[in-house]
């Protein structure tokens, strides 16, 4: 598996967003827009549990990430696993994330 570095955490993917495949528990994840060969975060979260394929497209971001990546084939995913982590330290890091990356489709960024 190959991964992306954000700030100093090192996160699964980036794989195309159509892709992805659950389950997926407690991770952060980014949703990332591809233009060539540079990613950028366009939105953050966190998840503690997911076994539904609807996961990203029922977000109420979704439309946003279309809108900033153009189209799904340049949407990507890529999650960091924190397993053994409280909800409070997946927050602190998305905390982190957010902060330092601004994402353009987390509607109260920090």
């Amino acid at each position: 598996m190959i991964s992306i570095q954000i700030l100093h955490y090192e996160f699964l993917g980036p794989i195309p967003l159509r892709e992805w495949g659950p389950p997926m528990e407690k991770v952060v994840y980014v949703i990332l827009s591809r233009d060539k060969d540079q990613f950028q975060v366009i939105y953050a979260d966190t998840c503690e549990s997911t076994n539904d394929l609807s996961f990203f497209v029922d977000n109420d971001s979704f439309s946003c990430w279309m809108k900033q990546s153009g189209s799904e084939n340049n949407t990507y995913l890529a999650i960091l696993p924190m397993f053994d982590a409280s909800a409070d330290d997946r927050r602190y890091v998305l905390d982190r994330v957010l902060a330092s990356m601004k994402p353009p489709c987390n509607k109260n960024s920090a």
